[in-house]
């Protein structure tokens, strides 16, 4: 394979349906920090989370509607064209959440509507294939309106593939699953799931890079919470619970992704309400937190988020005001700068990038 470019195909998928929403398609150069006008490639409805396999070759999408499910495309590196191959019908709503296993041989599914999280079996050819693993969560917590049910909202295997890891808004509670990756099959683990301050929401997490620590942030209660990792024995440990707002905000807020730097120096949440992005420094012997930043999103509703191929640069996907800000990162401080003014797009949620190959044919769309 070649070596990655640092020109990146940037898909960006709409939370909503109707005319000229579905899979739009950019380029971002990680040079100059310039993300070029998202055009639509597909049409689709509500395409709200995305993944792309490490080679490259092909995308998955979460569609979140009804009806919804998972849908696999083909992804050519040198036009950024994509091909639906295959979709797979959810029950009720599609997930809201969706990522690949280590071995590219698996997709997992947190349906937040459903209340269940499933595995799909993929294909040689990148297809879906037959569903190998669901699991009904039950249960509720104390919130009248967010956790009178289950709501799985994040699901990831650990770095070693061998378990998988949900986050249940609506049970505040974040399960571990014995994940077998030669069948796609998951199995009740001891010492069961990790119970987080009851109505904080948990949303989703992130590994560090040193696959000892994951990051939680919690919608609800607009906080991230620290845990540390035993990867022998699959159990979490919670370290620290800190908020993702600055002293003296007393808006409505709901926190939604988080991500932890390549060099797991740094991480970053979104704050919607709030519209900000929040930056912590990760203590390096310990894990823990520290604010070192509130910096404005640039726009409304902060839904997800990206970092470029080369971790210079963030990209957040602004919802409510159709438009994607760029971030420069600073690599001393993690301190985030605007890059320009927002790029516009239809109501953008899910990111996902993959590298441009044979850079020197594709001029057209710079």
């Amino acid at each position: 394979m070649a070596e990655p470019s640092k020109i990146a195909w940037v898909y960006v998928g709409t939370h909503r349906s109707g005319p000229g929403t579905g899979l739009s398609r950019a380029r971002f150069d990680g040079v100059s920090g310039v993300l070029t006008p998202p055009v639509l490639v597909t049409v689709a409805a509500d395409p709200a989370y995305l993944a792309i396999t490490q080679d490259g070759h092909h995308l998955y999408t979460g569609n979140s509607g009804t009806p919804g499910g998972v849908r696999a495309y083909t992804l050519d590196a040198g036009t950024g064209e994509l091909h639906l191959l295959n979709a797979h019908l959810s029950s009720g709503r599609g997930p809201s959440h969706l990522s690949l296993d280590s071995t590219g041989r698996f997709v997992l599914a947190a349906n937040y509507h459903g209340g269940y999280v499933e595995v799909l079996a993929i294909g040689a050819d990148g297809s879906l294939g037959r569903q190998t693993a669901c699991v009904q969560h039950q249960g509720r917590s104390v919130h009248p309106d967010r956790q009178t049910r289950p709501h799985p909202h994040c699901v990831r295997v650990d770095p070693d593939n061998r378990f998988a890891l949900v986050a249940d808004l609506g049970l505040d509670q974040v399960l571990v699953y014995r994940f077998d990756d030669s069948t796609g099959g998951l199995a009740a683990h001891e010492p069961g799931p990790v119970r987080v301050t009851p109505g904080s929401g948990p949303r989703h997490f992130s590994w560090h890079p040193n696959r000892r620590w994951i990051y939680l942030v919690e919608e609800i209660a607009s906080a991230v919470t620290v845990m540390a990792w035993d990867s022998d024995r699959g159990i979490l440990r919670e370290l620290q619970t800190l908020p993702a707002l600055p002293a003296g905000f007393s808006g409505h807020n709901t926190s939604a992704e988080i991500l932890v730097h390549p060099t797991g120096r740094f991480l970053y949440v979104s704050n919607r309400g709030h519209d900000s992005i929040a930056a912590f420094a990760v203590d390096e012997p310990t894990g823990r937190l520290a604010p070192i930043q509130h910096v404005s999103s640039g726009g409304r509703t902060p839904r997800y988020m990206a970092f470029d191929l080369t971790g210079r640069w963030l990209l957040a996907a602004n919802h409510d005001s159709d438009g994607i800000t760029v971030f420069a990162i600073d690599r001393d401080s993690g301190h985030l700068r605007p890059h320009g003014p927002p790029v516009s797009v239809r109501r953008p949620s899910g990111l996902a990038l993959a590298s441009v190959y044979d850079d020197d044919r594709h001029q057209e769309y710079s």
